[in-house]
């Protein structure tokens, strides 16, 4: 005879010591009451192990039961979050997705995922919330949020989408006319485009293990990614973008990437959401086209093959 004990016979032991009864067990179970005491008595046969001691007035579970039933409960929970979760993942994403996003990342990333993921799913719909506040995602009911950089301690739950790598560039225009770039040093006889500051600016540059800082004070100072590669088009110095933002200026012969190698840390880029025990189809869905993009885009560059190089100094 198998020793095996199936799903529903662990259902049963469960639901008697639940309920403390086997009356109220098998009513739960919509049975008998008799069938539901053959099916303890075979499990403890199997087990060869008394799990119940059975009186006339109370039902009480053995040491050897109480364990038994905590696993047993274990199991069984595992196994319906296993089917829940399968369930969730065959249904198709439907309904309003809520997304938040810094104003330069969606309209330069996040835009072209939005459009994949409508296209993708015809049964969902999309809102953004493009700010440069901390948003709240409870409180405001936000699906997605997409963030760039280390993230602080939550309950909310995140998925990491990639890294944002990134490069110096200036336009072929400038660096014509323009002192020699070769090292690191040369970038003090550089019209740098930086991050706004008052006064000096400082760049922290990482080539493998080699760090370098640069600060001065900045031909000019942005607040805005987008603009400071607008004025490096412009031909108005040096700045430091995210490679993919870059990218297609390269290709077109527009920007050129200088001091290959040397550029900030790349920077993780996490997909955020309400921490719940099942993500919803919409968001599993948003968030899975987002790493598979991340994966394929253009977040690495596609650099110039006469771009200026820099060895370590």
């Amino acid at each position: 005879m198998t020793t095996t004990i199936s799903f529903s016979e662990m259902q049963a032991f469960v639901a008697v010591v639940t309920e403390e009864s086997f009356t109220a067990a098998a009513e739960r179970l919509e049975t008998d009451k008799a069938r539901v005491s053959r099916i303890v008595q075979r499990i403890e046969e199997k087990l060869g192990a008394r799990l119940l001691n059975r009186s006339t007035r109370r039902l009480s579970v053995t040491e050897v039961g109480r364990d038994y039933f905590e696993r047993v409960s274990s199991i069984l929970a595992a196994a319906e979050a296993a089917e829940a979760a399968v369930a969730q993942q065959s249904r198709e994403p439907r309904g309003r997705l809520k997304i938040t996003a810094t104003p330069e990342f969606g309209t330069t990333r996040v835009d072209d995922w939005i459009a994949t993921y409508l296209r993708t799913w015809p049964k969902v719909s999309v809102e953004t919330v493009y700010s440069i506040r901390a948003v709240d995602i409870i409180h405001e009911g936000i699906d997605v949020a997409i963030r760039i950089g280390a993230l602080p301690d939550s309950e909310l739950s995140a998925r990491k989408l990639g890294d944002i790598t990134y490069g110096l560039y200036a336009s072929p225009g400038y660096l014509k006319d323009a002192a020699a770039l070769r090292t690191v040093d040369d970038l003090k006889r550089h019209d740098l485009i930086m991050k706004s500051a008052s006064g000096r600016s400082v760049w922290t540059l990482v080539n493998g293990d080699v760090t370098e800082k640069v600060s001065q004070t900045p031909r000019c100072a942005l607040d805005n990614m987008i603009a400071l590669k607008n004025l490096a088009v412009s031909g108005l110095g040096v700045a430091q973008l995210p490679r993919f933002m870059a990218a297609p200026h390269v290709a077109n012969g527009t920007l050129a990437y200088v001091l290959p190698g040397w550029a900030n840390a790349p920077m993780p880029v996490h997909a955020v959401f309400a921490s719940t025990r099942y993500m919803d189809p919409k968001v599993r869905g948003f968030v899975d086209l987002c790493r598979e993009a991340f994966e394929d885009g253009p977040e690495h560059g596609a650099e110039s093959k006469h771009s200026l190089a820099a060895a370590p100094s």
